[in-house]
Formats: structure tokens, C-alpha cells, sequence
């Protein structure tokens, strides 16, 4: 159970007066309202990261994308692939209902782009991956009622 969904009355022992209580119910609130806003920012930050910093050098064929896709073999047609998904992902980030499924989406793809970066490419950017999938796993566990929603507005369109 998280903390913003704790009854008042479970927080502020009987010797306690109503002030307390009211006080320990407005601070519950504003934890809850901060942590919102800054799980807001992150899904911002790391939407715009995926969509600017991530997607587009391969989206337009930067050297440096083109080469790392040459020497997996995957030539430009993986690379505007994983470009496309990562595109996707990010702006998927930004759209609330969308958000948890992006992130768990985007995870799998950092948990893929790992097992690439140790056995192939070896390259300077090994731990990147492993760093993304922390905040999006928060992500995905914190947004997890918005899969919820959107599998039950899927259902109702089906």
C-alpha cells in the first residue's frame, strides 16, 4: 500500500489531537503532489532524451549511429528500426495512459541494447542501458494503474 492511500486515522495514535492529524494528512498530501511532479519531470526528461539524443542521430543517419549499426551488421535498416522504437517509446513517455506500457517497452529495448553493447560493440557506453531501465522501471511501477486504464479502454473498443 503506498503512502498517499493510508487512512489518516492509521497515522495519528488516539492521544493525539485533530490538529495532528489534519497536519499529518496535508503532509501526506503534498508528499503525494511532489513525488507526482517529479515523476512528471522524469517521464519529460527521459521522453525528450529518447526522442532528441537517442532516436534522431539515427533517424538521420549520424556517422556515429551508422557506423555502431555497420559493425553489428545491422546496416541502415536496423538502425531507423531502433530509431522508429525509440521515437515511438519517448513520445509514448509523454502521453499519461501510455506511459507505464512505454517504459516497460523501452526497458526491454536498454535490456536488448546491453546484451549488444558487452558481446559486440564493447564501446564506452556499456553502463548507459543498465542507468536507463532504473528510472523506467520506476516508471512502469508507478504508472502501473494507467495499463490497467488502457486495457480496459482497448476492451471496451474491441
Amino acid at each position: 500500500m503506498s503512502e498517499t492511500t493510508v487512512p489518516v486515522t492509521t497515522l495519528a495514535s488516539p492521544s493525539t489531537s485533530t490538529s495532528t492529524s489534519v497536519s499529518a494528512a496535508s503532509s501526506l498530501k503534498t508528499r503525494g503532489r511532489g513525488a507526482r511532479i517529479s515523476l512528471g519531470a522524469l517521464q519529460i526528461v527521459l521522453g525528450l532524451f529518447y526522442a532528441f539524443a537517442s532516436a534522431l542521430p539515427k533517424l538521420i543517419a549520424h556517422p556515429s549511429a551508422a557506423e555502431a549499426f555497420d559493425k553489428l551488421g545491422w546496416g541502415s535498416t536496423g538502425m531507423y528500426l531502433i530509431g522508429a522504437l525509440e521515437l515511438a517509446g519517448g513520445l509514448a513517455l509523454l502521453v499519461p495512459l501510455l506511459s507505464s506500457v512505454a517504459a516497460v517497452a523501452l526497458g526491454a529495448l536498454m535490456v536488448g541494447a546491453f546484451v549488444v553493447n558487452v558481446t559486440v560493440i564493447h564501446g564506452p557506453y556499456v553502463a548507459t542501458p543498465l542507468i536507463l531501465i532504473l528510472p523506467l522501471t520506476l516508471i512502469a511501477w508507478a504508472r502501473r494503474n494507467h495499463t490497467t486504464e488502457l486495457v480496459r479502454w482497448v476492451r471496451r473498443r474491441a
